[in-house]
């Protein structure tokens, strides 16, 4: 019973365990990959705003999976990211498509858009 309730307080803790193990699989990958995924993973943080743990757990397994596969092939930074990384990263970012922290606040501008819409029709009608 306490661990579910400690689950629902700070989230799986099966989550936290792979997000470390993914962590410790980019902290292996030899330099220059380990500074270019590391740089990726801070943009991440920042700008995915994917809440969803399942997703961000997958899209972080997938992303160290891409950075361990051009480690073996010996596939250059900028073959893997093209010409502009913060473009590579935004539609990796893309392809998972799980719940944002946005995605409330864009509900709540829909909401407060309808309801000032509501009440201007109501206000014109009488």
């Amino acid at each position: 019973m306490a661990a579910k309730w400690i689950e629902t307080l700070v989230g799986s803790l099966e989550q936290k365990k792979q997000y470390k193990r993914h962590m410790a699989r980019m902290e292996a990958l030899p330099e220059p990959y380990r500074g270019a995924a590391r740089a990726f993973h801070r943009y991440f943080m920042y700008q995915a705003g994917i809440v969803d743990g399942n997703t961000m757990i997958t899209m972080l397994g997938d992303f160290v999976d891409l950075w361990e596969r051009a480690v073996a092939d010996a596939t250059p930074v900028r073959a893997i990211v093209g010409d502009d990384p913060v473009e590579f990263a935004e539609t990796f970012v893309q392809a998972y498509s799980g719940r944002q922290w946005i995605d409330k606040e864009r509900e709540r501008l829909r909401k407060a858009i309808d309801d000032a819409d509501d009440d201007n029709s109501e206000g014109t009608s009488a």
